[in-house]
């Protein structure tokens, strides 16, 4: 076959459904130039891949240039349009699915999965150009016409289940608070008992106080970054000896600990079971640190003369679970109830905490 010019990759033949495949090794360089892009403006039925969520780029891209010796790519899936031919090494069994892969550079590549990884490639690159000599498997399936790329689009993300927050912490030796929050846990008695380490949320049946992402999304708020940001030592220190505290300072969760309670019982009749006061606390907490760097610990303390019974609704409905007593757990009731903690902390509220406290006295803003 003459194909005149053409792209030449080294790879791997295969075959899925009677259909041949191939698994090809391709330089950084070349894959901004060669992978089409699904303009917003074609409608769905006629794209191949979903819009892309431009939002995720500048993380994946900080991602692979911070890490330029420790990242991990999974393959990109395209659909090819176009002459192609593969020449084996060798015709004997053992070589003859091993060759050179040639796509002529008038065919079309479409990505059916990996479109999100393309752009964060591309714009590494930019930052980066030593990257471009870099490789990524991408799997080129042969779709004359393009007439099957969504159904391979379809078919890749049937059966995909996305890992959850707390897998994503257990697994992470990269991010420092992550890591913390893993060593916190192992460290302490009551949560390496009663920590789930893989649910984002617990059943009422489940033999666990709180989940691990809950715990790493409280620590976000005491230390007040995001995911990813830097912490200090005097946070990870501070961070170290809130939980302690707070595990000695929670008469229920000691309940639990000794036996005394069990943590469906926890869940039903108090607050402090669920993911929600742990946020609100975390924001307490930060509040506390930072404005009282030397006493904070005796503010902490004081969270053992709260009632966090649920049957307190005087206090707590409309912030942490709403009329029919089911718990609220968003960004807004997680303020509201950090807002009466600090309250009954002698704490006061910063501008913006007013103006949500005045907007849920006048109604405004119930939990419903």
């Amino acid at each position: 076959m003459d194909m005149g010019f053409s792209y030449n990759f080294p790879a791997i033949r295969g075959k899925q459904a009677g259909k041949e495949y191939f698994v090809a090794m391709c330089p950084l360089r070349i894959i901004p130039k060669i992978f089409l892009f699904d303009e917003d403006e074609i409608p769905p039925e006629h794209r191949a891949q979903r819009i892309l969520n431009k939002t995720r780029i500048p993380e994946m891209t900080n991602y692979i240039v911070e890490n330029q010796n420790d990242y991990v790519f999974s393959s990109i899936t395209a659909s090819i349009d176009g002459e192609l031919e593969f020449i084996p090494f060798g015709q004997d069994t053992t070589s003859n699915d091993l060759g050179q892969l040639r796509i002529s550079l008038e065919a079309r590549f479409l990505i059916n999965d990996g479109q999100h990884r393309r752009a964060a490639i591309e714009e590494a690159l930019k930052i980066a150009p030593e990257l471009g000599n870099e490789t990524i498997s991408v799997v080129f399936f042969y779709d004359e016409g393009l007439k099957n790329s969504q159904q391979i689009f379809s078919d890749l993300n049937r059966h995909a289940v996305n890992t959850t927050s707390s897998i994503g912490i257990l697994y992470d030796h990269r991010d420092r608070l992550a890591m913390l929050t893993k060593e916190i846990v192992a460290e302490n008695p009551l949560l390496s008992r009663y920590t789930d380490r893989e649910k984002v949320s617990l059943s009422k049946n489940s033999p666990k106080i709180m989940a691990l992402n809950h715990i790493f999304n409280t620590n976000l708020k005491l230390v007040g970054k995001s995911k990813g940001d830097v912490i200090s030592d005097d946070e990870e220190k501070f961070v170290k000896e809130f939980w302690n505290l707070l595990c000695e300072t929670i008469t229920e969760w000691q309940m639990v600990l000794d036996k005394e309670m069990n943590p469906r019982e926890l869940r039903m009749n108090y607050i402090v079971g669920h993911g929600l006061f742990l946020e609100a606390v975390g924001i307490v907490g930060r509040y506390a640190f930072e404005y009282q760097p030397t006493t904070w610990q005796e503010t902490i303390k004081k969270l053992s003369t709260i009632d966090w019974n649920r049957a307190n609704a005087t206090d707590w409905e409309g912030r942490a679970f709403n009329s029919n007593g089911r718990i609220q757990k968003n960004n807004h009731t997680i303020q509201l109830t950090a807002n009466l903690i600090k309250e009954k902390l002698g704490l006061p509220l910063t501008e913006n905490e007013m103006k949500i406290e005045n907007k849920f006295k006048s109604g405004e803003s119930n939990v419903k």
